[in-house]
């Protein structure tokens, strides 16, 4: 386990890396130029949307998109329990992997999909995606989000009387008067960022999670500290935030003016504090430079700084960290 801030800088990370990405499990690399998605790890449930279940000890592409990519290619794609996401330039939605609670918004009784299948209903350009363990969000060009996927625990953000799957995109109705920038999704909780930088968060609030001051304790077990609607992180107040990430049982921000801020579980020291109690409030990373991203994992974080350096800390489980 580590528990102090860890450098590396991505030059040299990107170095390392160029050769490899070059090896592809058997097949000719993509011609220079064309953009085209690679993936590997696990393939259960068809979650890598290779046509198998096999999974991949290195990078594979992902040849389903050369038949759609001709004028519409990939931007980005998301990762989250047991399924992917991918946005084409065009905005169109593609998913992957396990549909057991609806996560990738077929609306099908289908139970997983070795292929990616497109994701239908928004009826505007998306221009951001989000994988959770269980769910799955969108955000349109127009700051409309739109969620799918398990919704036992409110983090689909779509009221109490929600169902606890919802198996097609659902536009979140209550934040119509709200412009979404950007969301972020962990185990059974959301986060997101409005165009005026203030945040959001909802679902399971347990080990502070959330950020609104909800503390885990013995009696929590016998009521819930969910929230089923977005509410605001108060402690924000006269922040502006511009990046959010979330872990499974932590979150992150970083505000306009680079600075990192983190609450929920601090298990493993991954939150780079030296206390080990949870943090129920947004609480400030010290030591570190200027931010520009940031990204939680299942007990690990990382930051990249405006000068292209990699931070990480938490659990080092299986090389999370890259120490080595």
């Amino acid at each position: 386990m580590a528990w102090s801030l860890t450098k590396r800088n991505l030059r040299q990370v990107a170095t390392v890396l160029s050769p490899a990405i070059r090896r592809f499990s058997g097949e000719s690399p993509p011609e220079r130029g064309r953009r085209f998605a690679a993936l590997w790890g696990n393939g259960d449930y068809g979650r890598l949307g290779l046509g198998g279940l096999e999974s991949q000890w290195t990078p594979r592409v992902c040849t389903f998109f050369d038949s759609i990519s001709n004028g519409d290619p990939l931007v980005s794609l998301s990762c989250g329990g047991a399924h992917t996401l991918f946005l084409t330039e065009s905005g169109r939605v593609f998913a992957t992997g396990l549909n057991k609670f609806g996560q990738l918004g077929i609306n099908s009784s289908q139970t997983h999909s070795v292929d990616p299948v497109e994701v239908l209903g928004f009826h505007e350009k998306v221009v951001e995606v989000s994988a959770g363990y269980h769910h799955s969000c969108a955000v349109t060009e127009d700051g409309v989000l739109f969620v799918w996927g398990n919704n036992s625990s409110g983090q689909l953000g779509l009221g109490k009387k929600g169902k606890d799957i919802v198996a097609k995109p659902a536009k979140v109705d209550c934040l119509v008067d709200v412009k979404v920038k950007m969301a972020a999704l962990g185990s059974e909780h959301s986060i997101a960022i409005t165009d005026e930088g203030e945040v959001l968060s909802w679902g399971a609030g347990g080990a502070g999670r959330l950020g609104h001051g909800h503390k885990s304790s013995f009696f929590s077990l016998f009521s819930s500290s969910s929230e089923y609607t977005p509410r605001l992180i108060k402690n924000f107040d006269g922040l502006k935030v511009k990046y959010i990430a979330a872990g499974l049982l932590h979150s992150a921000c970083i505000d306009e003016r680079g600075s990192v801020f983190l609450f929920g579980e601090r298990t493993a020291g991954k939150m780079g504090f030296t206390r080990v109690n949870d943090a129920s409030v947004p609480s400030p990373v010290q030591d570190l430079p200027f931010s520009e991203m940031v990204s939680c994992g299942g007990y690990h974080t990382c930051v990249i700084t405006n000068q292209g350096e990699l931070y990480t800390w938490g659990s080092n489980e299986n090389g999370c960290l890259g120490l080595g």
